[in-house]
């Protein structure tokens, strides 16, 4: 560790590839433990009007603790070595709670559309956007969980170091994830449900398509059947030629509709 850290340049004494970590927006959670300071970064979600990720860089060292100023490009000492560390990363974590109410109340009420049978049409825009989202959430979320583990397991025998702040933390971020796979398998669970309401609606069309071609296919074969231009057709010498057709036609539609009831009765009984 640095035996003084205010009287060097935090910045100068920092490995290039460490350097750059911090500079990166996107990066990853980490905590990685060197001889003269200890690099802690914290990748979290940002819910506002869409989901954004933050990465906050730290060097913590023997003495103080750094904030990696992305703005300024420069290391800002902190007031108190992990309370600091402890207050930056809270503020970030409590928005992260209460955001989080977004998604649980987006997916309620797309259950209850579904279950009034509303909202069918843009279901699966929701779903997706939805899915991806939690998704990323999810994934980010297990990295920091394991890395807020490392640190809090690295410096947990130091009387300086605020245990019960940091579990609070740990706390909050494993929460946050329990809630984000919870939701992820509700959303399965309502794909399924819609996918299920959509399999139905299908069944029903085919089943009144069904219907209207038993009715209608043996009414076509009588037409076409009197309509081919040969001779000897039944009908053709008497004077009650079309009365006898339209009884046909009526006894073959009464047939029909007899046999579709009695078929649906067996399928009901069965």
């Amino acid at each position: 560790m640095l035996k003084s850290s205010t009287m060097l340049n935090i910045k100068e004494c920092l490995d290039k590839l460490h350097l750059e970590d911090l500079k990166n927006e996107v990066h990853p959670s980490l905590f990685d433990v060197n001889d003269e300071y200890d690099l802690l970064i914290v990748r979290l979600p940002i819910i506002e009007d869409e989901l954004k990720f933050t990465s906050v860089g730290f060097i913590i060292t023997e003495e103080h603790s750094f904030l990696y100023d992305r703005a300024d490009d420069e290391l800002k000492k902190l007031d108190d070595k992990f309370i600091s560390i402890h207050n930056v990363l809270n503020k970030i974590i409590d928005n992260l709670l209460k955001a989080f109410e977004k998604y649980r109340d987006e997916i309620a009420d797309i259950e209850e559309d579904l279950y009034d049978n509303q909202g069918i049409s843009s279901f699966m825009k929701k779903w997706l956007e939805l899915k991806r989202d939690i998704l990323r959430i999810e994934r980010v979320l297990m990295h920091t969980e394991s890395t807020m583990d490392e640190m809090i397991e690295h410096y947990e025998g130091r009387d300086s170091f605020p245990i019960n702040n940091y579990m609070n933390l740990h706390e909050h971020i494993t929460r946050t994830l329990r809630s984000a796979t919870l939701q992820y398998s509700k959303l399965d669970y309502l794909y399924s449900f819609y996918t299920a309401r959509i399999n139905d609606k299908m069944n029903h069309l085919i089943y009144t398509l069904t219907i209207i071609s038993a009715i209608f296919l043996p009414l076509n074969l009588i037409v076409g059947f009197f309509g081919i231009n040969t001779s000897g057709l039944p009908f053709t010498d008497g004077t009650d030629g079309t009365l006898g057709v339209i009884t046909i036609i009526l006894l073959a539609s009464l047939l029909s509709v007899f046999t579709i009831k009695f078929v649906k009765n067996r399928t009901t009984l069965l």
